[in-house]
């Protein structure tokens, strides 16, 4: 979905940017089987064990060096990888062979937004991981996810988004807006209302053909992943349509899109790459990856004119788990490698080679957190910013079909004001496009 890609979505967003991220701000992204082709092959060999991997675009796992690691630490294990690329494809077949018991994987990756799905459908298919990973290790809200009310735990969790604003320090500045980070988070702390104000403020003195942000959709998926409830609530009932929350991120969005406070521009799609390219916005809401995408997308002379402020409010933006089915061959030494490869220490070490953010607290104290750098943003300290986000994000309601609703509200939503519809009209679209696709 465009308003919150999937990992095989992210990867062409980013890949561009890796030799380029000090410590390593990317999100993953390309098939990365051992045999190249997207299947694994081989029976182990040697009398060893073979834990098999399913895995959609790339979790980084191999690249990282981690498979190497554990496997020279037990040395009667060997492992290897099936590898999908685009999530799409992965899950509706990842539902099918838990569903028949049939054709899984030791270890099976599941994206954040199929995970509440998962729980509710499929939880007696898998094995409860409570007893493998440490719940402490993990940030209480990503651990929460993957858990039944009976709990569960049927995922560990792998990386997060967390979520902050990207901006351009030259066009605050030609603006007359503050440029120090801190200041600039002073401006909106604790309110999208502020946010938006402030993008009024720049309106008044903006450059020649720039707007405050880059697009409606970011707005709104930026201010919907720092509430709780959004598009359904705890009982798994579907309310976007009466949830306040919704509705008031959708107006104030819209509100931003009539006073032409964001680009008219779908985000992901080469008009908006354009807009990056040509210096055409001044912010934006930014999780980790998002610093790879501008990398990508920008012309040279952007590195170090961008900085990184907190969000009015924490939310996050993205992340995957691993999940053992109990039909797999090898489901006690699957369980282990799990829990090894999701442990704060892997993390951290996989932050440092392919950006993924950890979700486990204990890695945001390790030097590839706290010092991280990214030649877009300079000396800001990208680490510590993250990672308070992280930490503040709050245990958010995931549902079945959360990303059709998102979809629904950004690309057939507030897109439409951004293009001279009224948000009457655009609210009317998006709901009756939602709900054709939900069957109601």
């Amino acid at each position: 979905m465009r308003a919150a890609p999937s990992r095989t979505a992210r990867k062409a967003l980013v890949i561009a940017a890796v030799a380029s991220l000090g410590a390593g701000l990317l999100a993953g992204c390309a098939d990365d089987g051992k045999d190249g082709s997207g299947s694994s092959s081989g029976d182990g060999g040697g009398g060893k064990t073979k834990i098999t991997l399913g895995l959609f675009g790339t979790f980084g796992f191999e690249e990282a060096g981690l498979y190497a690691e554990y496997e020279k630490l037990h040395p009667d294990i060997d492992i290897q990888q099936t590898v999908v690329e685009r999530n799409e494809n992965y899950y509706p077949a990842l539902i099918n062979h838990l569903t028949t018991n049939s054709g899984l994987q030791d270890i099976q990756g599941v994206e954040v937004g199929n995970i509440a799905e998962v729980v509710a459908t499929q939880s007696d298919k898998l094995l409860d991981l409570a007893k493998y990973g440490k719940k402490s290790d993990f940030l209480e809200w990503k651990w929460a996810q993957a858990t039944t009310k009976d709990g569960q735990t049927v995922g560990l969790g792998t990386d997060v988004g967390p979520m902050a604003i990207c901006y351009r320090k030259d066009l605050f500045e030609k603006a007359g807006l503050p440029t120090d980070r801190e200041e600039v988070g002073k401006l909106w702390a604790g309110s999208w209302d502020k946010f938006v104000d402030v993008g009024q403020d720049y309106k008044k003195k903006a450059p020649s053909g720039t707007t405050f942000l880059d697009s409606p959709g970011g707005l709104l998926n930026a201010i919907l992943s720092s509430e709780t409830e959004r598009f359904y609530d705890s009982s798994g009932k579907v309310i976007y349509k009466d949830n306040p929350a919704v509705k008031a991120a959708f107006d104030l969005t819209a509100k931003a899109a009539q006073d032409k406070l964001v680009g008219n521009q779908t985000q992901f799609q080469p008009a908006w790459d354009t807009t990056i390219a040509n210096s055409k916005f001044a912010a934006m809401s930014c999780p980790p990856w998002m610093l790879g995408y501008i990398k990508g997308k920008s012309k040279p002379d952007a590195a170090g004119k961008w900085d990184v402020a907190a969000a009015p409010k924490s939310g996050n933006w993205g992340g995957s788990f691993l999940a053992v089915p109990k039909a797999g061959k090898n489901t006690e030494e699957a369980a282990k490698l799990a829990a090894w490869l999701t442990a704060p220490e892997q993390q951290a070490k996989l932050f440092a080679k392919q950006g993924s953010f950890p979700s486990t607290p204990p890695a945001y104290e390790s030097d590839a957190v706290k010092s991280a750098k990214n030649d877009m943003t300079g000396d800001a300290p990208i680490g510590e910013i993250f990672a308070a986000a992280a930490k503040d994000s709050p245990v958010q309601v995931i549902g079945p079909k959360d990303q059709i609703i998102q979809q629904g509200l950004t690309d057939n939503g507030v897109i439409l004001v951004a293009q001279g519809k009224s948000p009457e009209e655009a609210w009317k679209t998006a709901t009756k496009t939602i709900d054709n696709n939900l069957d109601q």
